[in-house]
């Protein structure tokens, strides 16, 4: 079982998966400490020299089966006034029948356009109540629904998951049927795409045999999501939407009793029919040997490599995880060292073990440095694995890799739902192990392993399995009599009490600013060096602050990158550079019981940074191979253009906003620009160092003196970023880029806003979200809802010094290009005009803002950037704390206001990516503004 969430969001083209992550088994500790000691010992006494003791985790939880079937988990954590729910059905892509492919992820949709008593959109009433991390997946195995909210809405949240599971039938109709089957089509061209979209369908249809439930992807065909009927979807609800065929978690600041209480009213009366019939294991007998070559619109050859290795909860489980990991992902793995630095034939390698309920795969992918031939790469990379497999495996390596696994579990253990929450978890480890506890004895497992068992399993890759059939009795399902009320929903508690950390300033002998908020829930502490710099700061070389910020990880101090890498590793903290438009940044995460070595690898970066030539030139490298990757993606060739368009070429703001930079500007910069910018940018009096965790001012001050003492600020005056005020053109202005074939147009339009201001930002906030910010905004239900012509569109106001960019982001299909851009422009002027904010839509924007505030600050992360962003804008610390007072008090005149002062359709600057054959007259015939034909910049 995996130590760590994994995405893979390419491979499952409606969601990731998340691997097992740590948890008890009961309300007590299940594994004990004399267990855990006797693991141990057990290691020892062999003489396992890769041996990392495991961390002491605990996650208690209360598991209980109602009499219909539903299996309950509970957790407390008192910590925030959130709880999270998440529910997982048994049915997943793998569970569909001839013909019927794409149809679990089609009813995932469904679910979300309400129930029999609570028909309409279901997101509202969460998004009226402060809700976070709300969202459903699906899976080859699974379909998930998970929500965090106020706990005063706990019972709202149960109410309508109940519903849906008991009360949905009704609610079914041709039309909403019709509705989410052209959202699902949206979002299925949206995937196919982008670069390497239809690789996971090809790879699912020539690894597994036809008839092989793994031989599709969740996604589905158009044709057989056309084929869905009515009839299909009712049935679908009635054979696996019921309690025996689900695990519901709730974690969060709850009872146990409270919450089994809720359960039982809620759930307690929905009836079971009986389990459906499922295939328990279908492991291969044999691994496909075969070949194939495709042709994409690509900016480089891409290698997958798959093998079909034991499922999941195997006895190789633990090693194949450990193999991936020594293979790439990391800069000592063995591939990334051998392909991207020695030889430097690829740009990037990655290795994942993607476990399921019948069979496993392990996958190996390598993206080729364009002008290298394939073959060439293939040679190599089949010559390493050969190696791997016959020298032995590193016990340093794999003591390093387990370290760093248990490093993130530990930081990883704050969050109560969402993707990797403890909710997340527990459900996980009851689906795939039939144990909520799973993962927490499984951790000492995976702290044993050996490297001649990783050894082992890459030599060996599959063993043959036999077929097996298991046949048990019926189980028999009561359910209560009554239930919970259904004629409305209950209502939503909206008091929300935070209680945050106060904020403690002091300044260090050689005058850096520190803000330190204390949070002692979990022994990690976060660091975050502010300094003023930026791409706004680049001048005549675009990409320079992010180079700089990238070549921090490449050595620091006598750790050259590979020695510096391992140190981290062996320390288990995280140090990295981060580059924004006016800003850059050096963070850390460490341990506390490794706070003193760790604040010593950082000192290094800030001071000491090596910026080695052979790197830098590995890093321009990749960063061109990243821009041509950009330039193949419609929204990344559009973050490109539309800048310069915007503020002009030579602004500051005038760079690509994906932060690469450009090809002329990345190809000039040398290691004396980036020791330059380091001294100019990098000093005590343009920074400020925010902390976030398990210390005091007494502890880390002197730690701070003692690593930070010697860095001084110098002689030379701070540099000057100087932004020059532009202004909106008169009319709006339209630029074309041609992507011939495209099955969608990549519609955005910037709008240059003026800088940030306390004074009335919340209610520009309110008109930016209402209008086209949230999903349920009136541009994203206009064109996703009712038109079904996008998978989803959105606009953003970028958080800037000066001029802000305000950008709206709307993929559609082809032939409703311009039908689409009317429509946008018709909701600005409506909203302006006509059809100003509603008080029912500032009413629901009110309460979920101020509602959402429960979950805001649950994590150090989240708290850090908080504090992060007052500090930048020089806000008193109180301000956070009373936004929501402010955001109560706003009024539908202040939205209105709002929207009159900062938004301009008519003064729009559109970039639009598409084939140009088949959208150009129309949108030309739109007459919105004179319209530019882009060139190629390939």
């Amino acid at each position: 079982m995996d130590l760590r969430p994994v995405f893979i969001s390419v491979l499952i083209a409606t969601t990731g998966f998340a691997g097992c992550d740590n948890s008890t088994n009961d309300r007590s500790h299940a594994l004990s400490a004399d267990k855990t000691a006797a693991a141990r010992s057990k290691a020892a006494a062999f003489g396992n020299p890769a041996y990392v003791p495991a961390p002491k985790l605990d996650i208690p939880y209360h598991k209980e089966v109602l009499p219909n079937g539903l299996t309950v988990i509970v957790h407390e954590d008192h910590k925030a006034p959130v709880v999270s729910t998440n529910i997982w059905y048994k049915v997943g892509s793998k569970d569909e029948p001839e013909g019927k492919t794409g149809f679990a992820h089609l009813f995932e949709h469904l679910m979300f356009n309400g129930s029999e008593n609570h028909p309409g959109e279901y997101f509202e009433p969460f998004q009226r109540s402060g809700a976070t991390d709300m969202n459903g997946t699906t899976n080859n195995d699974r379909t998930n629904y998970f929500a965090t909210v106020p706990k005063g809405a706990l019972d709202m949240a149960l109410w309508m998951e109940s519903d849906r599971m008991g009360h949905f039938k009704g609610a079914i109709t041709q039309d909403v049927l019709d509705e989410q089957r052209g959202v699902v089509k949206n979002e299925k061209r949206q995937g196919e795409n982008a670069p390497y979209g239809k690789a996971f369908d090809i790879i699912a249809k020539s690894t597994f045999p036809a008839n092989h439930p793994y031989s599709w992807t969740p996604i589905g065909s158009m044709a057989d999501l056309d084929n869905a009927s009515l009839d299909d979807v009712k049935k679908w609800f009635a054979d696996h939407y019921q309690p025996a065929n689900a695990t519901l978690v709730i974690a969060g600041d709850v009872t146990v009793d409270e919450a089994m209480a809720k359960v039982r009213k809620y759930f307690g009366d929905i009836p079971s029919t009986g389990a459906q019939p499922r295939v328990k294991r279908w492991e291969l007998p044999a691994q496909v040997n075969k070949r194939e070559v495709v042709y994409d619109q690509v900016p480089q050859t891409r290698i997958y490599k798959v093998w079909n290795v034991p499922a999941v909860d195997s006895e190789e489980e633990h090693a194949l995880e450990l193999m991936a990991s020594l293979l790439a992902n990391r800069k000592n793995s063995l591939l990334y060292r051998r392909l991207v630095r020695d030889e430097k034939v690829a740009t990037s390698v990655s290795a994942f073990y993607y476990g399921r309920q019948l069979a496993g795969q392990l996958f190996i992918i390598v993206d080729v440095k364009p002008g290298q031939p394939v073959d060439k790469v293939e040679r190599l990379l089949n010559r390493e694995l050969r190696a791997f497999a016959k020298n032995g495996v590193s016990t340093e390596d794999l003591r390093r890799v387990k370290q760093g696994e248990f490093a993130g579990l530990v930081k990883g253990l704050e969050k109560t739902g969402g993707f990797g929450g403890k909710s997340d978890i527990l459900a996980r480890a009851e689906f795939y192990y039939d144990d909520p506890g799973a993962l927490l004895k499984g951790i000492e497992e995976y702290a044993q392993v050996s490297a001649p068992e990783v050894q082992d399993v890459a030599q060996q890759w599959l063993k043959a399995d036999a077929y097996t059939l298991i046949i048990e009795p019926q189980k028999q399902y009561t359910a209560d009599s009554e239930g919970a009320d259904r004629s409305q929903l209950p209502e939503v508690d909206k008091t929300v009490e935070l209680e945050l950390p106060q904020q403690q300033a002091f300044t260090l002998k050689n005058g850096l600013k520190v803000v330190l908020a204390e949070r002692h829930d979990t022994p990690v502490v976060l660091m975050n060096l502010q300094f003023r710099s930026g791409a706004a700061a680049d001048n005549s070389k675009p990409g320079l602050a992010s180079v700089a910020a990238q070549m921090l990880s490449e050595g620091a101090g006598d750790l050259d990158s590979l020695a510096f890498s391992a140190r981290a590793e062996e320390l288990g903290v995280s140090i990295g550079g981060g580059s924004g438009l006016d800003y850059n940044t050096i963070s850390m995460s460490a341990l506390k019981s490794q706070l003193a070595p760790s604040l010593e690898l950082f000192a290094q970066v800030v001071t000491e940074p090596q910026f080695p030539a052979s790197d830098l030139e590995r890093v321009k490298s990749n960063r061109l191979d990243r821009i041509a990757q950009e330039k193949a993606q419609p929204r990344g060739l559009a973050l490109r253009e539309l800048p310069p368009l915007l503020f002009g070429a030579s602004h500051p703001y005038g760079s690509p906003l994906t932060g690469s930079g450009t090809p002329e500007g990345i190809q000039s910069i040398t290691r004396n620009d980036l020791v330059q910018f380091q001294k100019a940018w990098v000093r005590p009096d343009n920074a400020t160092l925010t902390i976030v965790g398990d210390v005091t001012e007494k502890e880390v001050e002197p730690l701070l003196n003692d690593a930070l003492g010697d860095w001084r600020a110098p002689e030379a005056e701070l540099p000057n970023v100087a932004l020059a005020k532009v202004a909106r053109p008169d009319k709006a202005r339209v630029y074309l880029l041609d992507r011939p074939g495209a099955q969608q147009s990549y519609i955005m339009a910037g709008l240059v806003m003026p800088p940030w201001q306390p004074q009335g930002a919340e209610a520009f906030d309110a008109m930016a979200n209402t209008i086209a910010g949230k999903f349920t905004s009136r541009v994203n239900m206009n064109l996703r809802e009712d038109k079904h012509w996008s998978y989803g569109a959105r606009a953003v106001s970028l958080d800037t010094e000066g001029q802000r960019p305000y950008i709206l982001f709307a993929p559609v299909q082809t032939d409703k290009t311009a039908p689409a851009i009317r429509e946008i422009v018709k909701e600005y002027r409506d909203y302006l005009d006509k059809r100003p904010i509603t008080e029912r839509e500032l009413e629901d924007y009110r309460n979920d803002e101020v509602l959402k505030q429960s979950a805001r600050f649950q994590t150090k992360g989240q708290l850090l950037s908080s504090i992060n962003w007052q500090v930048e804008k020089g806000l008193p610390e109180d301000y956070i704390a009373e936004y929501p007072q402010r955001v109560v008090a706003l009024t539908q005149a202040q939205v209105a206001a709002a929207a009159k002062e900062f938004l301009a359709p008519g003064q729009f600057t559109w970039v639009i990516v598409g084939d140009l054959d088949k959208i150009k007259g129309e949108v030309e015939a739109l007459d919105i503004g004179p319209v530019e034909v882009l060139p190629s910049r390939d």
